[in-house]
């Protein structure tokens, strides 16, 4: 072995310790950059060379050391963990955040909600019956007759304003999928190309990673790691992305409110823009979760969260009216007219939206008995008295506030569940791949050391190589 090994072997441990150096030193600068994946310098010894010689000779000792290569602290299993878990709760966030916002809309239990003025009504109806001759008390009817109908129209309004912001959300959220989609191909040609070039694209890979989350998050989106590095994002089985190519989503369906709660009613639909008519089949995800809160109503309680609403108001609004209807018919009024209905809804329409008071007049009220004479009430009272059946409107609206806080409370709980879940999915991932300046710290201490012995090697075989060439043969000159 060459005298002069030795600086070979004391300058490769330099930039050994070097390289790793400089790599902790980018983990110190990264400690607080979202995404980021703890990097290692990775050595390997360098064997002694070996020359095929009848008289070379070797004492067995290596010629130092190397980088070969900066490793990733990433674990996949977590970083999968963490996508199907961000998918799932972003998916229950959105029906959670419908039923909260549905819930807000309704209002029970309230003075100004629905069903303090359900009870307002039936006691003016009651106050009718006991003074038919008052006009005050049918004055009151009709105002308080008319804030029911005003109620219900609200309600039904706001359930559609609700379906058409979240369609919009949903629009805008496909359209964010897209253009990271199309931004995800773009790093998975850039990385390749450098891997090829021999060169290190960890940083691309940790922005290509979180693009990755936030399509899971968006649309439930499932990584599939290729061989050579490259990531395949499925959606429902099929690619998003592929390599460098990406194939866009568009939404598709219902347009309007009307459209969704129609008959036949029209789903609104997550497609593949290059292949109409086919759908996406999300699962998950922020627009996953849309797609359920806008598609029609489910007597299940698993999707339509609006659409079904909006029938539980048109079946409310149809009933009050057939109801009254059914005893006002039967009533006379004050000049003996009868066989009039209080409340009308046009045939078509929804129900809660176009109800309405059918008679000109408080006079119009018919609230007197058959042959009972101009100042009975009777049939106001029996009007009055609907706000206590079993089977009546307010019974019913009961039925629809309790069952609406069940759902609520069962999506807001399954939402906290799953936030449980992916706080600690991600939890875990951060400990794997994040950053600890104090590990680092001790990294970057070790490193100097090395890099001072090697310096202290390259300078005592100097001292000797100095000792060899100016110093021998000088002897008893």
């Amino acid at each position: 072995m060459s005298t002069f090994s030795g600086l070979g072997t004391a300058l490769s441990s330099l930039i050994a310790q070097r390289q790793a150096l400089e790599v902790s030193g980018q983990n110190v600068a990264n400690a607080n950059t979202v995404g980021y994946t703890r990097q290692r310098a990775t050595m390997v010894s360098q064997p002694t060379a070996v020359v095929a010689s009848m008289f070379s000779t070797s004492d067995g000792v290596g010629n130092g050391t190397r980088v070969n290569g900066v490793a990733r602290l990433a674990d996949s299993f977590l970083d999968a963990q963490v996508r199907v878990t961000t998918s799932s709760t972003a998916y229950l966030n959105v029906r959670s955040t419908a039923y909260a916002t549905l819930e807000k809309s309704v209002g029970e239990p309230a003075k100004t909600g629905l069903a303090t003025q359900l009870s307002s009504m039936w006691s003016a109806w009651q106050d009718l019956g006991n003074t038919p001759n008052k006009d005050s008390a049918r004055a009151v009817v009709m105002e308080t007759s008319t804030a029911v109908v005003d109620r219900l129209a609200s309600l039904y309004t706001a359930a559609q304003t609700q379906w058409e912001q979240a369609r919009t959300s949903t629009v805008g959220a496909v359209a964010e999928a897209n253009t990271i989609g199309a931004n995800v191909a773009d790093l998975n040609k850039q990385i390749l190309n450098i891997q090829n070039a021999g060169g290190n694209a960890n940083e691309l890979m940790d922005q290509r990673d979180l693009y990755v989350t936030q399509l899971s998050e968006l649309i439930g989106g499932v990584a599939s790691v290729r061989d050579n590095g490259q990531i395949d994002v499925l959606v429902g089985g099929n690619a998003l992305v592929s390599g460098v190519t990406v194939h866009t989503l568009a939404v598709t369906g219902a347009t309007t409110f009307t459209q969704a709660t129609g008959t036949p009613p029209v789903a609104v639909s997550v497609e593949w823009a290059h292949r109409p008519g086919v759908p996406a089949g999300l699962s998950g995800g922020t627009v996953g979760g849309q797609l359920s809160v806008l598609a029609p109503a489910d007597a299940s309680g698993t999707g339509g969260i609006l659409a079904e609403a909006a029938s539980r108001y048109n079946d409310l609004a149809t009933t009050i009216a057939t109801q009254v209807n059914a005893l006002h018919s039967t009533g006379y009024t004050i000049a003996g007219t009868t066989g009039t209905n209080f409340f009308t809804s046009p045939v078509g329409d929804p129900a809660a939206l176009k109800l309405s008071i059918a008679v000109a007049s408080p006079a119009d009220i018919a609230v007197g008995g058959a042959n009972l004479g101009a100042l009975d009430g009777s049939i106001g009272t029996k009007i009055g008295s609907l706000g206590a059946s079993p089977t009546g409107p307010d019974a019913q609206w009961s039925a629809t506030v309790v069952e609406l806080g069940s759902r609520a409370g069962s999506a807001t709980a399954r939402h906290a569940v799953a936030e449980a879940a992916r706080t600690n999915a991600a939890t875990q991932q951060l400990s794997q791949a994040s950053v600890d300046t104090d590990e680092e710290t001790v990294n970057m201490l070790a490193f100097q050391r090395a890099y001072e012995g090697a310096a202290r090697v390259m300078t005592a075989i100097d001292e000797m190589l100095d000792t060899l060439i100016n110093r021998t043969g000088v002897v008893g000159r």
